[in-house]
């Protein structure tokens, strides 16, 4: 049976919650508190005024860049002119240290290269048999939680659901994409994904400064070590693939090994393979855990939602386990999802840099002008959305999302570089949600209110710690 929210009787709403939000300044910075905003989170630097205009010019230290919300303004830049934009520079000094030259950081035909080498682990089918692996971790998941839980509100243990998914959603990564390598430590690396991604505020804030990439910064120390430690584990998992072969395995670093260039012939060496990977783990597994630690948050707030998830759930599989075709057969659990991602999109921004003068609908760009998609005021714009801070799953329900121009809405971004993972990402937060609310109760410490901050990723700044409850 495919169960629709429309089944299910939505309870009235109370009082409106106050949901963790940023509070822009109504007036644009000053040089130099604009750079300590930057260090500390860059989301607090953007004025008020792009959470209500077509586009924004701002000036630092005579450099000008460009903030596009329109939709109209966002498909020109991410699909109508597309190859007149590249990487900033500001997102290669972030994240190429770590990430080398791969599919996330390349550009021009290396990136095209390295998208067809990639795309087939993330066809439909492809995705489809990964479904039960993530189904099962959800069930390991649940089950380690329902052992330290209470059975009313007053009992049960209090967890860090921010960590609980990264945990959850790292296990589907090496399980689907690296074979089940059971050689990961999933704690080291997730601290030096952490430490890592802690650093580039800084790198922010010294990019507008001009400053040269080798300057020091309070961390840096900490983050060589995490970039060092992370690229040497996925170097020896490249080198331990090819030594062993790829013969009957079917995952992200068999494919890379395997994969040539048609045009060329060219092969990805060990670096090649071990950027890829890296990128896919990072990415993979942060941005997900993310999306679920908002939804959690959200619907702590919104019991009445969880309630429908749980009632959807057990309509779709009518009391049995959950499988992959149940996965697909849950709209209002996937409608929860897309909400959270457009209050708390785990890739806030979007940052390109003009190659060449372009004019986007009358807008004039000259080369070398950063360009900003600042996807979380988009998310939230007064003339794209009614009642932009308000949480309303229903937005996502197939009509509302067909009137919506597309790209009001950028949680994978678009055009050719839509994020190659997208299918991926939402069947596993999907298979997560469904498993967890239908056995679970999660409940927001009393009086908790998340601090988001930017970096590279949205985050809860010090977690989301919660108290878990048998359903």
């Amino acid at each position: 049976m495919t169960a629709h929210p429309s089944h299910f009787r939505q309870a009235p709403e109370g009082p409106r919650p106050v949901l963790a939000r940023i509070t822009p300044p109504a007036r644009p910075l000053g040089p130099w508190r604009f750079l300590r905003t930057v260090v500390r989170n860059p989301l607090e630097a953007w004025p008020e005024t792009i959470y209500r205009e077509p586009h924004y010019t701002s000036e630092f230290l005579g450099t000008s860049s460009l903030f596009v919300m329109a939709p109209n303004l966002i498909r020109r830049v991410m699909v109508d002119e597309a190859d007149a934009f590249e990487k900033s520079e500001v997102l290669r000094r972030a994240l190429s240290p770590a990430l080398g030259d791969a599919i996330l950081t390349a550009d021009g035909a290396r990136w095209r290269w390295q998208r067809r080498a990639a795309a087939p682990i993330f066809r439909a089918e492809r995705i489809r048999s990964f479904v039960p692996a993530m189904i099962a971790a959800a069930e390991r998941t649940r089950d380690a939680l329902a052992a330290g839980a209470g059975t009313d509100a007053g009992n049960g243990a209090e967890i860090d659901i921010a960590q609980t998914m990264m945990r959850t959603t790292f296990e589907i990564i090496v399980e689907t994409m690296l074979s089940g390598s059971g050689r990961i430590d999933a704690a080291r690396v997730e601290q030096g994904i952490t430490d890592y991604l802690e650093s580039t505020s800084w790198v922010f804030a010294l990019t507008l400064l001009r400053a040269p990439a080798w300057m020091p910064f309070p961390g840096r120390a900490r983050a060589e070590r995490a970039k060092s430690y992370l690229r040497d584990e996925l170097l020896r998992l490249a080198a331990e693939g090819r030594r062993d072969g790829t013969e009957g395995r079917n995952d992200l670093m068999s494919l890379l090994l395997a994969a040539r260039d048609p045009e060329t012939g060219q092969a990805m060496d060990d670096r090649d393979v071990a950027d890829n990977l890296l990128t896919f783990v990072t990415a993979g597994h942060e941005t997900t855990a993310l999306a679920l630690t908002w939804a959690f948050y959200l619907l702590s707030h919104h019991p009445e939602s969880e309630a429908l998830i749980a009632a959807e759930v057990e309509a779709a599989t009518g009391g049995g386990p959950l499988t992959a075709d149940h996965v697909d057969a849950l709209p209002y659990t996937r409608q929860v999802i897309l909400e959270a991602m457009r209050l708390y999109p785990p890739v806030p921004v979007v940052v390109r840099a003009a190659l060449r003068d372009v004019d986007l609908d009358g807008v004039p760009v000259k080369a070398g002008t950063p360009i900003t998609i600042p996807i979380y005021a988009v998310h939230r714009h007064a003339t794209l959305w009614d009642e932009p801070e308000r949480f309303d799953p229903a937005r996502f329900a197939p009509e509302a999302a067909k009137a919506r121009d597309r790209y009001a809405y950028l949680p994978f971004a678009a055009g050719p570089r839509i994020c190659i993972g997208m299918g991926f990402a939402l069947s596993e937060a999907v298979a997560i949600l469904a498993v967890l609310v239908r056995s679970l109760r999660f409940s927001l410490r009393p009086g908790y209110l998340p601090v988001l901050k930017q970096r590279i990723t949205l985050r809860p700044s010090e977690g989301m710690p919660m108290r878990v409850t048998v359903r």
